[in-house]
């Protein structure tokens, strides 16, 4: 067993880009996190293995009180076999960790005592007006006074960036990373800002307030990003993921090694090697199954070519690739004829490369990892 994923779908404001599923009513907080935790008990035969990493993911989980927090870490370790110091994350948000000294010191030592040992804050931004066109809950200076209190408690600290902002130029951006390099953290994610349906910030586009994103210039954010931490000795070990070595996620490299995992929380998916499942996106209904005892989730049984094609995406974002003999030994010698074929192309244009028996993207290839995978995928055998 790689992890359990546990998601808090609660936000106290939306942001305008995102399209994860949370809810901005609190009220029904308390409720939830005895529904999560009767799911972690309900579902406990559905694992054998041990586990190696709890995260909690959002929504915002620093909404949660610490008492709420420990509960559900205690849930785990009363219901499932834990290995010694598993990795314990926690997704926050910078104005939940920012107030008095005092109280900050007893947030973060109060995290520590519950067991958490990472976090990952979302920053997204050090700059007023980024923060202010994404609709963050947090501003510029508690961006920064975050991470100054995070630094004196926790050596495990990972933040989110976000490029290609309308309206955020290059130098913008290589400061923001700067920032970020400035404080000495470990491991950094950044992601391109993308605009998804039903979210204010594709109204806002489409009604010509704010300009639409430029993949091109996205594009020239991204090398600029892996330039500059490539330089300060970080891995770039997956696309949108850079770590000092000894620092890269377990959580999430278990899931692009194709490791088994539980996710509880409404919206949440598992994996266990052969199925995906996925729990309902309502909060009240949610409640309502798990109160009753009934696991409100659906669940589809991967073909083969739904495996080969989930393991050519992860493979190539990744600085482990997709290894040919492989794609040969567990999924047949026609897939590993196809993706010799439909590679073949990218491998002359220099976006892909063979190393070791392994298909990896090349530098010039990274940003463009997700369509070179998508002409990689199998469509018609099962």
């Amino acid at each position: 067993m790689s992890g359990i994923y546990i998601h808090i779908p609660f936000c106290k404001q939306a942001c305008h880009y995102c399209d994860f599923h949370f809810s901005t009513q609190l009220g029904k907080k308390e409720a939830m996190v005895n529904a999560i935790a009767k799911e972690l008990v309900l579902r406990k035969s559905e694992v054998d293995d041990e586990v190696e990493t709890i995260y909690f993911g959002g929504g915002t989980p620093s909404v949660l009180s610490n008492a709420e927090i420990e509960r559900l870490i205690q849930t785990v370790y009363d219901n499932y076999k834990v290995i010694d110091n598993p990795e314990i994350t926690l997704e926050a948000n910078p104005d939940d960790l920012v107030s008095s000294r005092a109280q900050s010191r007893d947030l973060f030592l109060k995290y520590k005592n519950a067991g958490i040992n990472r976090l990952s804050i979302g920053i997204q931004s050090f700059f007023e007006e980024d923060l202010k066109l994404m609709n963050r809950a947090h501003n510029a200076s508690e961006a920064e006074q975050c991470i100054q209190e995070a630094i004196q408690y926790f050596d495990n600290i990972t933040i989110d960036l976000i490029y290609g902002i309308p309206g955020m130029d290059n130098e913008r951006w290589e400061a923001n990373v700067q920032k970020a390099l400035d404080f000495g953290l470990p491991h950094i994610s950044s992601y391109a800002l993308t605009v998804e349906p039903r979210t204010a910030l594709k109204k806002f586009i489409e009604k010509g307030l704010v300009p639409d994103v430029d993949d091109e210039h996205a594009q020239e954010q991204f090398h600029i990003l892996v330039d500059m931490l490539e330089a300060e000795g970080f891995v770039n070990y997956e696309i949108s993921n850079f770590g000092k070595p000894g620092f890269f996620s377990q959580n999430n490299t278990a899931y692009w090694l194709g490791k088994t995992y539980l996710g509880v929380g409404p919206s949440a998916h598992s994996f266990d090697g052969k199925h995906r499942s996925w729990n309902i996106r309502n909060n009240p209904t949610y409640i309502k199954k798990i109160e009753a005892g009934v696991l409100p989730m659906e669940t589809e049984a991967l073909s083969t070519t739904d495996r080969y094609n989930e393991y050519v995406m992860t493979g190539l974002r990744t600085i482990w690739g997709v290894d040919l003999d492989r794609i040969a030994s567990e999924f047949g010698k026609n897939y590993r004829m196809y993706i010799n074929q439909q590679s073949s192309k990218f491998l002359e244009q220099g976006l892909l490369l063979i190393e070791d028996g392994k298909l990896l993207t090349t530098k010039k290839g990274k940003f463009l990892a997700d369509g070179i995978a998508s002409d990689l995928f199998m469509l018609n055998l099962k």
